[in-house]
């Protein structure tokens, strides 16, 4: 035993030798003889060297993104310790999004200038924090990772979203499955986002939030398409209005009620009796076989006009009616709503 604890000692005491003659090789090392040919260097020193100035030092050349330390603040700058030969420089411009900013935080930053006039090594923040996004956004892109972001204002076609500090577009076609009329509401909002196109020449980033809404809806409209049948009432919202019917959301999938199933009384336009995002109770008519097509009744839900006209009504009494339509061949006139005519 007492020999083993000998033989510790003795690497110990020989570690130690190795790093403090390493140190003193580095300190002593005369630079100008060295490029002068005059001090001739063993190459083993020489790359013993070399691994040492890599593994205390940063290279200050490189443009990669590298991690370092705040250990000063002033009230315009931050200086920072990145193991170079000096430390760096950040305008505190740079932090205006981290206002608690404080000595001993670790932050990521680039070489901006290895020396400006005063000698001093100028650092970047906001260069190192794009480059990290737009790697964030490619693998973002690239794997299909739903990533947050904040909406900052409105643009002619979309919104602005602010995405890992890159500007990104949301086009007003991207933002839900149902149209939007009110782009406002959504400014100063943070919603998931999915990254689904990337121009990497003109750097520009677009995302979608109805991408999302979409893989949600897909699955909900499976199970619904699978229940559907003939002359089930369902609740629906009224999605969108044409000049000839009324699109209705059933919860995933829409179908349509035409014109001529919204009422048994005589209608110029739908608007006349619904309006967007109404609720209502409506009948599937008909569909295709994929169930694709879904053809919709909101009159069938109320007993036939001709079933409520009163039994003491018979051929010759005198009525009060309303001129609905006039035709070359005579005018139709209503008696009772939804009852007609000629």
């Amino acid at each position: 035993m007492p020999k083993e604890k000998k033989t510790k000692k003795i690497d110990t005491k020989k570690s130690t030798l190795q790093s403090n003659s390493n140190q003193e090789f580095l300190s002593n090392f005369n630079w100008h003889n060295y490029e002068e040919g005059i001090d001739l260097i063993d190459q083993k020193k020489l790359d013993e060297f070399e691994k040492l100035i890599n593994k205390n030092f940063v290279d200050t050349s490189d443009e990669d993104v590298i991690e370092g330390i705040v250990i000063h603040m002033t009230d315009k700058e931050a200086i920072i310790d990145i193991n170079a030969k000096s430390e760096g420089v950040i305008s505190l411009n740079e932090f205006r999004y981290n206002p608690d900013l404080k000595v001993g935080d670790k932050v990521e930053v680039i070489v901006d200038t290895r020396e400006d006039k005063t000698g001093q090594l100028v650092l970047s923040h906001r260069k190192a924090r794009t480059i990290k996004a737009w790697d964030r956004v490619n693998e973002a892109n690239k794997t299909g990772e739903i990533v947050d972001g904040f909406i900052k204002c409105r643009t002619k076609g979309g919104m602005i979203v602010d995405v890992f500090g890159i500007e990104a577009f949301l086009p007003g076609s991207q933002i839900d499955v149902k149209p939007i009329r009110d782009y406002d509401q959504y400014v100063d909002k943070t919603m998931e986002f999915k990254v689904v196109k990337i121009n990497h020449e003109f750097k520009n980033v677009v995302v979608s939030h109805k991408a999302l809404i979409e893989a949600d809806l897909e699955e909900q409209k499976k199970e619904i398409i699978g229940q559907l049948e003939k002359g089930q009432v369902l609740e629906g919202i009224v999605k969108n209005i044409t000049s000839y019917g009324v699109f209705v959301d059933l919860g995933g999938v829409d179908g349509l009620v035409h014109i001529t199933d919204l009422s048994w009384s005589r209608i110029n336009h739908p608007n006349e009796i619904l309006e967007l995002d109404q609720k209502l109770n409506v009948v599937i008519l008909d569909f295709d076989d994929d169930k694709s097509r879904i053809q919709l009744g909101l009159k069938q839900l109320s007993a036939h006009p001709w079933e409520r006209l009163s039994d003491e009504l018979k051929e010759g009494d005198k009525v009060n009616g309303k001129v609905v339509v006039i035709a070359d061949y005579g005018a139709f006139i209503e008696i009772e709503d939804g009852v007609e005519g000629l």
